[in-house]
């Protein structure tokens, strides 16, 4: 029977004693005052991402007002436009350390001179009304920091995944949004997305029969880079590599398809030599979880890939569930076998996913509803992350 985490109290349960931090992720992870390396994001301006033509619509009445920080291309390609298809959510301020992106950023949504902050008068935030929220979408490695910043600041806070770099870091965030009163979510846009919901659902009801095993590799070749020009690459920014960045969607995908914690769990990592994308992280990583039904998981995630991978395949007793691509931005595949019979599900449109987890958040916010993807989940799988550097750098099975 498969059990799945619901509640704040659950998760803490679920997060606890048992997922030790390695010594090597504890030397790397903290980040907190680490500054973005001089060309951190690998893309000039404007290449980041598409703005819109003309400012969106005017926010429906309870909207939330978010403050989006850092301005990537994932903030102005995708979390820009969902606050802007959001209904419960929208677009209120901008925090950057480039004016001119900024301005230009702020003008292509409407937004006043004023919205426009930076990072060295973020903390002005706690006197602007108009924003109640703040998107963190910073590198992984100072997320801690302006999520503490944010809450000291009174607003609620949208934290990218993955959480933090350490269990310690979560363990501040959490606490920090416990002193505060307000509310913390991860963006595990996943949870919102029609092929993923679909999976779930589908695996609760027993679809192909108790589980037997989830294959699940994200991974590609990433092209020419080094440390000075590619924050991905820093392991004070990004941790150990692809698994935080990439292969954290597949672990997400083993845990909400089984709907259970692992019982243990192996991996290894690789690093080739001399290659200046891989002088501070790992090029692979490859993990085998073992689950309490007896459910094994094989997971793959590399940023040294000759073939790109975003994929998941469920066998169990009496069929198959495979997705290609799983988790991608757009362009979701599912098929579902049983009895040898094969059928192509089309749960939904995956672009919906953005928009779905903003308005969540916004919900969350107005109305003191239950986050379904709250800090305590991060936690756990930083914590998870954190056992998995472990067993690979001590070359053992790991007992959770």
């Amino acid at each position: 029977m498969m059990h799945f985490i619901q509640s704040r109290r659950h998760f803490m349960v679920m997060t606890g004693a048992g997922l030790a931090a390695a010594p090597w992720v504890a030397g790397c992870a903290t980040a907190e005052g680490a500054a973005l390396p001089a060309k951190a994001i690998g893309r000039p301006w404007p290449d980041w991402g598409e703005l819109p033509d003309s400012p969106p619509p005017a926010p429906k009445e309870g909207s939330v007002g978010v403050a989006v920080v850092a301005l990537g291309g994932y903030a102005i390609g995708k979390v820009m436009p969902a606050l802007a298809a959001s209904d419960r959510c929208h677009l209120a301020a901008v925090v950057s350390g480039n004016p001119d992106k900024a301005a230009k950023v702020a003008a292509a949504y409407g937004l006043p001179e004023d919205a426009i902050y930076s990072y060295d008068n973020f903390d002005q935030i706690a006197g602007d009304d108009r924003i109640e929220a703040v998107y963190i979408v910073l590198p992984t490695g100072l997320h801690a920091e302006w999520t503490e910043k944010a809450f000291a600041a009174g607003k609620h806070v949208m934290c990218e995944k993955p959480m933090a770099l350490s269990s310690e870091e979560c363990e501040r965030m959490i606490a920090a949004s416990e002193a505060a009163g307000k509310k913390l979510m991860i963006g595990y846009r996943c949870h919102f997305e029609p092929f993923n919901l679909r999976a779930m659902e589908l695996m609760r009801d027993g679809a192909i029969g108790p589980i037997r095993m989830i294959d699940t590799a994200h991974q590609y070749m990433m092209g020419p880079t080094n440390v000075s020009e590619n924050w991905r690459v820093v392991r004070a920014l990004a941790g150990g590599g692809p698994l935080e960045d990439y292969g954290l969607y597949s672990l997400q995908a083993a845990l909400y398809l089984t709907g259970e914690m692992p019982v243990s769990l192996k991996a290894a990592t690789k690093k080739p030599a001399n290659d200046p994308r891989f002088e501070q992280i790992f090029s692979t990583l490859t993990a085998e979880l073992t689950f309490p039904s007896g459910a094994v998981t094989q997971l793959a995630t590399s940023y040294n890939a000759p073939d790109s991978k975003n994929m998941i395949h469920v066998e169990g007793e009496t069929g198959t569930l495979h997705m290609s691509p799983a988790t991608s931005y757009d362009g979701q595949k599912m098929t579902l076998t049983r009895n040898g019979v094969s059928e192509d599900l089309v749960p939904g449109d995956p672009n919906v996913q953005f928009a779905r987890m903003c308005d969540h958040f916004g919900q969350a916010v107005r109305e003191g509803t239950t986050i379904l993807t709250p800090g305590e989940m991060g936690l756990r799988d930083v914590r998870l992350m954190e056992a998995i550097y472990r067993s690979a750098a001590e070359g053992r099975e790991i007992r959770l």
